[in-house]
């Protein structure tokens, strides 16, 4: 049974390192991994919350966190590959907790060390009486559940709005991937990591 395993594991451990979100300050993010229905965390948390964190002094006005990561999955199938859910938070003029971006990221699928730049979003009132209403009661549009970010279906009808980026990094090892029938080490190493350290996530502009 050892040379022929049934299952791969994924394990990976990370950091949600900082963020820029210049016209704000005091802001906390939620993450939770969203993944498909082959896949099981066999260790880890599900989801988690940071600290909150102040903007920093200098030129950079960033947000630091460095808030650990760890999670192990393991599946039959690369079918739902998991992704990384950030949802970003912070307080308005009246103490009142409100969304400051939702972004979404496949954790990447070659071993090793990757960094990633999440672009944010919030979601937009439909009409200028809805954004003057929201305003006044202090209900500005969020989403019932965040992981409705890393699902396609829906979306299409939500106006969004770009807010800020989040820098995450993943330390990515696989066990057992290529006895199934699945190689992702990269076909030129050298043309390969160098994406892997700074790029975005797919389709983001």
């Amino acid at each position: 049974m050892a040379g022929n395993p049934t299952v791969f594991l994924l394990m990976v451990s990370g950091q949600i390192e900082s963020a820029e979100f210049p016209e704000f300050d005091d802001i906390y993010c939620r993450y939770c991994w969203v993944y498909g229905q082959d896949w099981v965390i066999t260790s880890g948390l599900e989801d988690g919350i940071t600290q909150v964190t102040k903007k920093s002094q200098d030129d950079r006005k960033l947000f630091v966190w460095n808030f650990p990561l760890e999670v192990t999955f393991k599946s039959t199938n690369p079918h739902g590959w998991p992704q990384l859910v950030v949802s970003a938070y912070g307080q308005d003029a009246f103490g009142r907790d409100v969304v400051r971006g939702y972004s979404s990221v496949h954790i990447p699928i070659t071993p090793g060390q990757h960094t990633r730049t999440l672009p944010m979003f919030v979601p937009e009132s439909t009409s200028k009486l809805q954004k003057f209403v929201s305003w006044f009661l202090g209900r500005r549009p969020e989403y019932v559940d965040p992981k409705v970010v890393a699902q396609g279906e829906g979306r299409e009808v939500t106006r969004v709005r770009s807010q800020g980026k989040v820098r995450v990094s993943f330390n990515v090892v696989t066990k057992d991937m290529k006895k199934l029938g699945y190689d992702t080490t990269p076909t030129d190493a050298g043309a390969s990591t160098q994406p892997a350290a700074t790029g975005i996530i797919p389709g983001a502009s």
